[in-house]
């Protein structure tokens, strides 16, 4: 009898079903909130990270760009209007000019721009009642800008017919079209500035064209970092005209001798939502790293409007410093508190991601491309963009954002660390029934007192009256505050001290001493002497075991309103919100009455019918056992406190 009640008592029947419901609720959650999680066990990995890897444009910003600023070497122009409704107009000293006599040069740039472009602006249907963008937001934004003067592309293309193009890559980080033109050739390219610059030797001045001096690259440089501090994304114009048409165009030959003609300066502004995750994720002690292929000033401003960088001086490194940075040296810089990848391809965000997780970090990386797959897979969680991503990416993604927005992980990984807490709460709960079950039996092997509960009270338990209410806790919505602490460490295990002591130890000493208080108060004014056997036919052991039964249930009403946080007070938390829980609770009490005074259930489980007392006796050890939580959790919170208080002080 001994080791069959110890045996049953101490193994968790309900874990498994409970850990699935858990991690599958976690991920109902997540897709609610624009995450689709395709792993049940990534729920629980990303509720640890560490580390976000993000790109800038289309997670951090609205990726719907717009030219604000133009500047050429003859003047400075500003554009109005905001979006992809070509409505705006053009100025210079706060003076409008007539579209339809545009300078010289604006209006070879605007060509430029639209020309040398696979973008398409869409009209306004019955379905879609506002302007969008097929193709890439940055030449779409460039689409619109001509269209503010009057350029369409169809007219431009007839006037300008395509015959060859050098597409963009993230090496030369430039674009190419070729055009006829009569019986010219026109040669139009847009690129990042410095990299453009490299392949421009003349100029077009407001004397002309002319040879291309280092002081007309020291004014462009110094323009391109102006407009990079305001956060602007800037394309360099620049094109030549040929003689003769060749059979092939290659990049050697064609990116070359080329004429600059000015800078476009357009605005991506931060997603509204960002700047209240970037601080969610810094309290939650997360890292944000920020990769982008963008200019370095660029980025570093759009970092420090959404929060990512606070200091004045962060550390910004280039793809090609990358490139000559060993794996050590990595690893030392990725110790700067803000740091900015610049200027950076796909192949370097993989080498970031490794450094990182050799260095122990649980990393979380972003990508929407094909080159982005290996750095993705790399990831400890490999999040792909659901709206502009491709195929591949989604594919090796072990999560998809179906908003693009940075937002959408801070708050999945709020509901990974809610799924690894609700596991913790359901474990709590179970071991704090498996103390007052076990005892009695370990004392009714050393003192020969009556049966203190049977096996099939045991097994009614923990198979029939708490299934529901630990099933409950496994759906409970993140605490108040479970962004308030830092990361759990990758070592940490689910099943760890401290769990055992607040389980088995506190509260299941408090359940234990409850029970057994009961058990004997029933004993003792039924008139048992110690020393004295009785069979569990005696309607005073089955009383008594009867009372054990109930006061464990009743224990573990009160454990399940304990359980339902484990850092914060459980009077922060709506005794509503969690529905399953209530009926839970209610199933619960419905169920032990029918099992204590249904008379065919009493003859199954050795039930005996108790009074209205016996339930309140129970009912009074409720408040002890909630007051002992709360004064765990009250010196939880103050260590927690305290330790942030001490992290903070040393940044």
């Amino acid at each position: 009898m001994f080791a069959i009640g110890i045996i049953t008592a101490n193994v968790p029947e309900g874990l498994l079903p409970t850990v699935t419901l858990a991690l599958a609720m976690g991920v109902q959650r997540m897709a609610k909130r624009h995450a689709l999680v395709k792993k049940l066990s990534s729920v629980e990995t990303l509720g640890g990270a560490t580390v976000i890897c993000t790109d800038k444009t289309g997670t951090l910003t609205q990726n719907e760009m717009t030219v604000r600023e133009i500047w050429t070497p003859v003047a400075f122009y500003n554009v109005s209007g905001v979006g992809y409704e070509p409505k705006g107009d053009f100025y210079v000293d706060d003076k409008k000019i007539d579209s339809k006599n545009l300078p010289s040069e604006l209006s070879l740039l605007l060509r430029i721009g639209l020309l040398c472009n696979n973008s398409r602006l869409v009209r306004p249907t019955d379905e879609n009642p506002s302007w969008s963008i097929i193709g890439d937001p940055t030449e779409g934004s460039l689409v619109v800008l001509a269209e503010k003067a009057g350029f369409t592309l169809e007219e431009m293309l007839r006037e300008y017919p395509r015959i060859s193009q050098l597409p963009f890559d993230s090496r030369r980080k430039r674009m190419t079209s070729i055009h006829k033109y009569g019986k010219e050739i026109y040669v139009f390219t847009k690129g990042a500035p410095k990299e453009t610059l490299s392949v421009c030797n003349y100029i077009l001045s407001d004397d002309g064209v002319k040879k291309l001096e280092q002081s007309d690259i020291d004014n462009i440089v110094k323009q391109n970092d102006k407009f990079a501090e305001s956060g602007l994304r800037v394309l360099a114009m620049a094109y030549k005209i040929m003689d003769n048409e060749n059979k092939e165009y290659t990049v050697e030959d064609t990116e070359t001798d080329l004429i600059f003609v000015g800078l476009v300066a357009m605005m991506d502004p931060p997603r509204p939502e960002v700047e209240l995750a970037v601080k969610q994720a810094h309290k939650a002690g997360i890292k944000i790293i920020m990769i982008t292929g963008d200019y370095g000033l660029t980025a570093e401003s759009i970092a420090r409007r959404i929060g990512i960088v606070k200091g004045p001086r962060p550390r910004i490194i280039t793809g090609n410093e990358l490139d000559k940075m060993s794996d050590e040296d990595l690893k030392k810089e990725l110790k700067n508190k803000e740091i900015i990848f610049a200027r950076v391809a796909p192949e370097h965000k993989m080498k970031v991601v490794a450094a990182l997780k050799e260095m122990g970090e649980v990393v979380a990386v972003t990508g929407d491309g094909v080159n982005d797959s290996p750095a993705l897979k790399r990831a400890d969680i490999g999040i792909a963009m659901g709206k502009s991503g491709t195929d591949v990416a989604r594919e090796v993604a072990t999560m998809v954002l179906t908003d693009d927005n940075f937002a959408s992980i801070v708050n999945a990984i709020e509901e990974g660390r809610a799924v690894y807490d609700n596991v913790r709460k359901f474990i709590t709960y179970i071991f704090a029934h498996l103390t007052p079950e076990a005892i009695p039996y370990i004392l009714f092997s050393l003192f020969n007192i009556p049966v203190p509960i049977t096996v099939m009270q045991i097994l009614a338990i923990d198979l029939g009256t708490e299934t529901l209410p630990a099933l409950a806790l496994g759906v409970e919505p993140p605490e108040p505050g479970v962004m308030d602490r830092p990361p759990r460490s990758p070592k940490e295990k689910l099943l760890n001290l401290s769990l055992f002591l607040r389980g088995y130890v506190l509260l299941g000493i408090i359940s234990s001493i409850a029970v057994l208080s009961g058990y004997f108060w029933v004993l003792l004014s039924g008139g048992w002497h110690w020393g004295e056997t009785l069979p569990l036919t005696d309607p005073l052991a089955r009383k008594a075991a009867t009372m054990s039964f109930l006061g464990i249930v009743i224990m573990q009403v009160a454990n399940v309103f304990a359980c339902r946080t484990e850092v914060a007070s459980m009077f922060s938390v709506s005794l509503f919100k969690n529905k399953l829980l209530n009926i839970g609770i209610i199933f619960e009490i419905a169920l032990t009455a029918l099992l204590i005074y249904v008379p065919f259930l009493q003859k199954i489980f050795d039930t005996y019918p108790v009074s209205l007392k016996h339930w309140l006796f129970y009912v009074a050890f409720m408040p002890i056992l909630i007051g002992a939580e709360e004064i765990r959790k009250l010196i939880l919170r103050r260590k927690l406190a305290s330790n942030d208080k001490e992290v903070n002080g040393s940044i």
